[in-house]
């Protein structure tokens, strides 16, 4: 089994190879421009590792790893033109640098190119590989819209966040390492167990994402701590924290997330010492082991030797204690 790092190494290196056509220029440039901005290859990294798990060769999965990766940086084009996120990874985004009509074009060849990769899998497999990937392609957009919803309500309830996230950002994992696992020719037992422990690891990456936003080490976290708070963002933390404060805590709580001119440290402090008066984080911590707990329980139902486990335990270890 390779280890991570190797295995991000071996997906950086195809990224470059497989280069996109010079014509047009216009379309192509923005693409190569936003992979090479680059991130951790974690979803890729998934299919490889199942892939190696049942017994394929990196070779037989990596095209199949390219085609998440070439979907997830589709998602992200698009949902920085929703966000009107002006930077991605510090640097800019695709329709910032350029503009609007050229992000969406070049979100959809992106589109294009992960299905075109899925395509050189083998033939046998290809039914199954694309009922995976478009059931999770179509959840995504759910959670997505789901996502945008959410910012014109007025509540949200811990059961809607928790299935928007597990839409929006969990699925992915999920289909990443099932699709690794068809290739390596694992039963439908091992693809649901092996599904099921992506989709629960999801959800805990994406709650410690909603602690570290909040909690996070600014110097390690990648962006402005407190970001959510000053966004009023229904996350996790924000959702339990209205639902647990009384008198004048859930008075300034309601507060700050109303009014529309306000000072952003004052706003974060302020809010954040609701949080900790409350415990939201240790609540918010005791949630996402609650699912890692999950996700630890379907990768031993898995029927492969325990050492083969190793990586995608280190895996999950890796995010479940991230800084940043």
């Amino acid at each position: 089994m390779h280890s991570i790092a190797a295995l991000q190494t071996i997906i950086g290196e195809a990224l470059t190879e497989r280069n996109f056509p010079d014509n047009p220029n216009t379309l192509y440039e923005p693409i190569k421009y936003f992979l090479a901005i680059g991130g951790k290859r974690l979803r890729p990294v998934l299919t490889l590792l199942a892939a190696e798990l049942f017994g394929a060769t990196i070779k037989e999965g990596l095209p199949a790893a390219l085609a998440i990766e070439m979907f997830h940086n589709f998602t992200l084009m698009h949902d920085d033109i929703m966000d009107e996120a002006p930077l991605r990874r510090g640097q800019e985004t695709i329709h910032k640098k350029w503009d609007i009509n050229t992000a969406i074009l070049s979100g959809d060849a992106t589109l294009i190119r992960a299905y075109q990769l899925l395509a050189e899998c083998k033939p046998e497999l290809l039914a199954e590989l694309l009922k995976v990937f478009n059931k999770m392609a179509q959840e995504v957009c759910e959670g997505q819209q789901l996502d945008m919803d959410f910012e014109k309500l007025a509540t949200v309830t811990e059961e809607e966040y928790l299935h928007m996230i597990r839409l929006k950002t969990s699925v992915l994992l999920g289909a990443a390492l099932e699709i690794g696992a068809i290739l390596g020719g694992a039963d439908k037992q091992d693809r649901s167990n092996i599904y099921t422990f992506g989709v629960n690891i999801g959800i805990a990456f994406q709650l410690q994402d909603d602690i570290l936003d909040v909690y996070g080490d600014p110097s390690k976290f990648g962006k402005q701590v407190g970001g959510d708070i000053i966004e009023n963002k229904k996350t996790y933390l924000l959702i339990n924290a209205l639902q647990l404060a009384k008198g004048s805590d859930k008075q300034e709580l309601i507060h700050w997330t109303e009014i529309n001119e306000f000072d952003q440290q004052q706003k974060i402090d302020r809010v954040t010492a609701i949080y900790n008066d409350l415990g939201i984080e240790k609540l918010a911590h005791k949630k996402k082991m609650s699912f890692a707990e999950q996700a630890y329980q379907a990768l031993e139902a898995m029927a492969v030797a325990r050492e083969k486990k190793l990586s995608l335990i280190e895996f999950t270890e890796t995010l479940l204690i991230r800084e940043h």
